[in-house]
């Protein structure tokens, strides 16, 4: 009951979505070359919504591993949880669809197309996890992760798409090594703030409490920063 009046709640389902949209909306416009088009953009949030129901088979299936293979806690088990069943698990599946949908696009001409794609993928997954999120918790919800998990995400998408379009630039110059390594920074990276994300995010604790909103800020200024000067610097890789 308390989800279908959700579901009928305009103001929550407003908070869900808008934070995303505002997120979306500011990576588009900084697309300083040549904007991506409309098509392509609605496909990958598109996917990044699919991509979700992937990442949550790959999380059961971590779960039942180390549930398997393990008896009890401790913090080793928290960090193979956070870092690689769940960091792991979400951004690969959002890589797969970035990679599967854009790599050999035509529009995908400019370096910093990487950063809007992979943005575009990353808030498509968090749309829809968010979505779940606030119908099944609430407006208290929608409020806290429109400031934390949201973002994140965005965040996570800036690092995955500035590594991704440098990969698509030495693929283009004849640099097959170097591109790869460059596609699997666009992976680990993202997967390394994640599991990071979680990880603190999750502790119960006022130092991990205070490392945690730390960690948030400093990344979100981060990338923040990465996409004005990579924005800036944007060039044509063909």
């Amino acid at each position: 009951m308390f989800f279908l009046f959700n579901l009928l709640n305009p103001i929550l389902i407003a908070a869900a979505i808008l934070p995303a949209i505002a997120l979306l909306v500011f990576v588009y416009r900084m697309d300083r070359l040549e904007k991506e088009p409309r098509p392509i953009l609605r496909k990958l949030l598109l996917r990044g919504a699919l991509s979700t129901l992937v990442a949550m088979a790959l999380e059961y299936a971590g779960s039942y591993l180390m549930a398997s293979a393990s008896r009890g806690g401790g913090k080793l088990l928290d960090i193979i949880y956070f870092f690689i069943v769940v960091g792991l698990s979400e951004e690969a599946a959002k890589y797969f669809f970035l990679k599967k949908s854009t790599w050999f696009a035509e529009s995908f001409d400019c370096q910093f197309d990487g950063v809007v794609y992979a943005v575009f993928v990353s808030l498509g997954f968090a749309l829809a996890e968010n979505i779940c999120y606030c119908l099944e918790y609430g407006l208290g919800t929608a409020l806290i992760r429109a400031v934390t998990a949201i973002p994140g995400h965005a965040c996570f998408g800036v690092f995955m798409g500035a590594w991704y379009g440098i990969a698509k630039r030495y693929d283009n110059f004849g640099y097959p090594e170097k591109s790869r390594n460059a596609r699997l920074m666009s992976l680990l990276l993202p997967t390394l703030l994640h599991g990071t994300y979680d990880y603190c995010a999750t502790r119960e604790s006022a130092v991990y409490s205070v490392i945690f909103i730390v960690f948030i800020a400093v990344m979100f200024i981060t990338a923040f920063r990465l996409v004005r000067k990579l924005s800036a610097a944007d060039q044509y890789i063909y």
